[in-house]
């Protein structure tokens, strides 16, 4: 790897060690080996300057306000009440309802600690009184808010099209069957985890009491299909989508539901502004810590390491997923598409692996690892909803994690999980 590879990176995990927020530690690994290595440090401005001044990456701070919106207008409630109408009779129905209504917020929020915070206030405690294990509970909607990032629109989709240089688009439309991929194996393992339970049965539903539960969250199901229709249909890009997204969302919160406020709306910008910042400052700080890496040769001695091991497409596939695996476990998306895409490119290039396939593989790994302690989101998040230790929730977490990587495998393995639906839109 060499003193410039070794230092840069070491001085990178002593910080995040050091618990230093992880923008920080990017940013200061950088500067440390620029100043050490006489590197130009004047790159280091000029390279933030230009990962963040870029038109695409406006959809982030768009698709984050835009999901505050649709849940403070009280779309998450009746995408809830809808799914649990439909299968809320079965035995363990409301797992099933979890996971159902995170694929919809999904495709609204596109991101996974919002989809959790949005629904977790709401199925963690219905679950706890039903009969649920409130760790299970929380579990399994901490791992249902990781198909936040994996089914469009989705911020992780956006910045791994910026850096890979692929159409966000594509990425899109690439991502929604390995999410409901992603989300069946979740079902599948939740009815057999809550056969040992004994749940509160309910009734079926009347067609009347379906039909008012569909039409009270239709406005909410409505919104997957203008985002996506909108791009796919020409009438704007994914950036501009997402400003469409929360004109829609103001829409439905003050004329529709009538849940919104003016008075809200202060705090929704401020929310959204704080969680933007912290992204884009990540983005930022990440872009120069891949400069690094590129310009010194390091990512390509790296690549030539991998590939010297082995030219077998499958096996350079899983251990990129072992990789990207243990990386989620420890630093967040989008730094991880900054740091490891570098690396990875040449790779691809060489075993010949679909750059849009591969985007969908490497944000379905790092979804998994908002689900792996030590630096899993979700479960933080889901933890202080249900007022419970990391302890417990990383035990009942196992069986959704083992689903999710069976999913991930299936998803890398069967390319055309991916590639059917951009192959048949002629993306």
């Amino acid at each position: 790897m060499g003193a410039v590879g070794i230092t840069l990176f070491l001085t990178f995990f002593i910080l995040l060690l050091m618990n230093v927020p992880i923008a920080s530690s990017l940013g200061l690994a950088s500067v440390i080996t620029l100043f050490l290595f006489n590197l130009p440090v004047k790159v280091y401005t000029y390279t933030m300057y230009a990962a963040t001044a870029k038109f695409t990456l406006l959809a982030i701070p768009f698709f984050i306000l835009a999901g505050m919106v649709m849940e403070k207008a009280g779309i998450s409630k009746r995408l809830i009440n809808f799914a649990n109408k439909s299968v809320g009779h079965m035995k363990g129905g409301l797992a099933i309802v979890t996971v159902l209504t995170s694929s919809f917020f999904a495709a609204i929020s596109g991101s996974g600690p919002a989809t959790v915070a949005a629904l977790g206030s709401i199925l963690i405690p219905a679950m706890d009184e039903e009969g649920y294990d409130k760790g299970m509970a929380s579990a399994l909607v901490a791992t249902s808010g990781a198909i936040g990032i994996i089914i469009p629109p989705s911020i992780a989709f956006v910045v791994y099209g910026v850096v890979a240089q692929v159409s966000i688009g594509k990425l899109f439309m690439a991502g929604i069957v390995p999410g409901l991929v992603f989300g069946l194996a979740l079902i599948l393992v939740s009815l057999i985890v809550t056969r040992k339970y004994d749940l509160v049965k309910h009734d079926l539903a009347t067609p009347k009491e379906m039909w008012l539960a569909f039409k009270d969250a239709f406005w909410g199901l409505l919104t997957p299909f203008i985002i996506l229709g909108g791009i796919y249909g020409g009438i704007f890009t994914p950036t501009e989508a997402a400003g469409v997204a929360v004109f829609y969302g103001l829409f439905v919160g003050f004329f529709i539901y009538k849940e919104l406020k003016i008075k809200d709306l202060a705090n929704l910008l401020v929310q959204a502004s704080v969680s933007s910042a912290v992204v884009m400052l990540i983005v930022a700080s990440a872009s120069v810590f891949a400069w690094i890496i590129t310009t010194n040769g390091i990512a390509g001695n790296i690549a030539n390491s991998m590939i010297s091991i082995t030219t077998n497409k499958y096996l350079i596939l899983l251990l990129i997923n072992v990789i990207l695996l243990v990386a989620g476990m420890f630093i967040d998306a989008i730094s991880a598409f900054y740091i490891l895409l570098p690396i990875f490119l040449p790779i691809l290039a060489t075993i010949g692996v679909d750059l849009t396939l591969f985007g969908v593989i490497m944000t379905v790994n790092l979804a998994i690892g908002q689900i792996t302690p030590p630096v899993g989101v979700n479960l933080y998040v889901a933890c202080g909803i249900a007022d419970i230790g990391l302890n417990r929730i990383s035990k009942a977490v196992i069986p959704f994690l083992i689903a999710a990587i069976v999913a991930l495998m299936l998803i890398t393995y069967i390319p055309m999980i991916s590639l059917w639906l951009p192959t048949m839109m002629g993306l």
